[in-house]
């Protein structure tokens, strides 16, 4: 690999890909990788999201855009060629049909290896591409995708088996690897906290909830979970938890029902939201937190486990799509999805103290830009899922 032609996200000050660009270009430089970094011009400075859930829909394709009329212009002029990689941070790149298009008719010489990863897509029947309606021509989108990895060398990067076996289900036609996890920067983490962390018994008896309040997210559950807490709180005389949601914009949801609930609660002093927070305001607010608690349907190994897996939190999920493999099938901190018994009665050791293997999945984690590199380099090949017995991988611990 002659260059590594990166295509980053854009920023958003609440959400992970602020820091994203730091945690690869800190790898990057540490593997000595001579990278181009794609600038993408935004819309405005704002670094918030107010058309759309995962990323804002018009700063999406503005960025997005801007980036590959770059990267054309380069291919234009020869920079690119076939010993070079062009990474996508993110599978979805509006205008990226452009690639296929020029490399379909240029010479040999200069036509790259492509690399996308994959986050979700419409192959997750609870991505928030269906609740909008779009999952047709975004499958259409997803093949164009996977010819074009395919013809140029390179290869689809999955999170985890459960992503791939949805990928084989799709016929997906290309080279899928899983890199078990999503990228992230330990370090760069724990360096917003300044000093030690917060002892775990010193530290508020809080429960946080850090998913975005959309249906696919479930906060219904979450607020089943508090009210079947508070009963049996006071039956059995058990201590008051501070049960909080932790939101990086204004509390806003993709089910109108949620927020009238959600109102109710917080006015019942079940509730306390957190709304407006900055990254170094969540990790402070982590950092005096015992338990962060998710029950999405929709999450394929999220930042938020690796976050406070990472400052002295401990995490308590649903045993359902990623998080089996994501949690090396440890039963004291996966519960059985939907049932309110077994999440309480697996979230009252986990308020008393740390859990023993604390620390290993922020860990694990913190290796995946290092395979994502391994094979974009020609390595990596343990990771690689053509055949049709992956899910003899699911089994394997990753600590």
């Amino acid at each position: 690999m002659r260059k590594l032609f990166y295509m980053g996200l854009e920023s958003y000050e609440a959400r992970y890909t602020l820091q994203l660009t730091e945690w690869n270009r800190r790898v990057f430089a540490r593997r000595g990788l001579n990278v181009v970094y794609v600038p993408g011009e935004t819309l405005d400075d704002s670094q918030s999201i107010s058309v759309g859930q995962v990323l804002d829909a018009h700063g999406r394709s503005y960025f997005s855009m801007s980036q590959l009329m770059t990267l054309v212009r380069w291919m234009r002029s020869g920079e690119v060629t076939n010993e070079d990689v062009i990474y996508f941070e993110d599978m979805f790149q509006p205008g990226m049909e452009s690639l296929p298009y020029i490399m379909n008719q240029v010479d040999a010489r200069y036509r790259p290896r492509v690399y996308v990863r994959c986050l979700a897509q419409s192959i997750d029947p609870d991505d928030f591409v269906h609740v909008w309606g779009m999952s047709k021509w975004m499958g259409l989108y997803e093949k164009m995708v996977c010819e074009l990895v395919r013809d140029s060398g390179g290869a689809v990067l999955a999170t985890n088996e459960e992503m791939v076996m949805h990928m084989k289900i799709a016929g997906w036609d290309c080279p899928i690897y899983n890199v078990s996890g999503l990228a992230f920067g330990k370090d760069e983490v724990r360096e917003r906290i300044a000093g030690p962390l917060k002892p775990f018994n010193e530290r508020s008896y809080r429960v946080g909830f850090a998913a975005r309040w959309d249906q696919e997210k479930q906060p219904d559950f979450y607020m089943d979970l508090i009210e079947a807490y508070d009963l049996l709180a006071a039956h059995e005389h058990l201590p008051q938890i501070e049960f909080c949601i932790f939101n990086g914009g204004k509390l806003k949801s993709n089910n109108s029902s949620y927020m009238s609930r959600t109102r109710d609660f917080q006015d019942r002093g079940l509730l306390t939201i957190h709304e407006n927070l900055k990254k170094n305001d969540y990790y402070a607010l982590l950092n005096d937190t015992r338990v962060l608690f998710n029950c999405a349907l929709q999450d394929w190994v999220s930042n938020t486990v690796s976050e406070a897996d990472t400052l002295g939190c401990n995490v308590l999920y649903p045993a359902y799509r990623s998080f089996p493999e994501a949690f090396a099938n440890d039963n004291e901190r996966l519960y059985i999805p939907w049932s309110k018994h077994d999440a309480i009665d697996k979230l009252l050791p986990l308020m008393e103290a740390p859990h023993k293997n604390m620390g290993r999945i922020s860990d694990w984690t913190n290796g995946t830009i290092d395979r994502i590199c391994d094979i974009m380099q020609g390595q990596g090949e343990q990771w690689l899922r053509m055949s049709t017995d992956y899910r003899k991988f699911t089994h394997e611990s990753k600590f």
